[in-house]
């Protein structure tokens, strides 16, 4: 079972790389939309290319792998703790927030963009504050560890959000 546990981490890491860097990518293409041509042109087309193997080698293999191996190493709990129920609803969150970052991808293949790249640099935190809850809940797995751990994330959410925040009036 410890190889399962083993693979499960190993496709949740490349799940979330893939996440990562597929939203950036969403922010490149649509910052490279407002360029002058030629460059507009060659931009889009290399961002819609890289994030077409991106999305389609990495991202989702990964997380259909996530799912799989997570779903063996259920077969581990007679009952599920408070803490895993916890855990399956935000991993439950992050599969939404998956498919819906294959419609913007999907969108932006079309040349459509659905976004400013401020909105998606916003919404590529949304995975950062979903890591972050997953591993502290399945570190410390306590009521009390949890409560404070939420306490935490809020900061950490706020904190984040004022950094884009931030970012947004360096840029101007």
């Amino acid at each position: 079972m410890l190889y399962i546990k083993a693979l499960h981490i190993i496709f949740v890491v490349t799940w979330f790389a893939g996440l990562f860097y597929s939203v950036r990518l969403f922010i490149y293409q649509t910052e490279s939309n407002s360029r002058d041509e030629p460059e507009r042109t060659i931009l889009v087309q290399e961002y819609r290319r890289i994030a077409r193997l991106l999305w389609y080698m990495i991202t989702w293999p990964s997380a259909v792998l996530t799912l799989i191996f997570g779903l063996t190493m259920l077969q581990l709990y007679p009952v599920w703790p408070a803490w895993l129920i916890l855990k399956l609803s935000l991993v439950a969150t992050l599969y939404l927030y998956h498919f819906l970052c294959h419609r913007v991808y999907a969108k932006l293949q079309k040349e459509q963009y659905p976004a400013t790249s401020i909105q998606l640099r916003i919404w590529n935190e949304i995975a950062t504050i979903l890591l972050v809850s997953i591993v502290f809940l399945v570190v410390l797995k306590s009521a009390l560890d949890m409560t404070y751990g939420l306490l935490g994330l809020v900061i950490f959410g706020v904190l984040l959000m004022s950094a884009v925040h931030l970012i947004k009036k360096y840029r101007k």
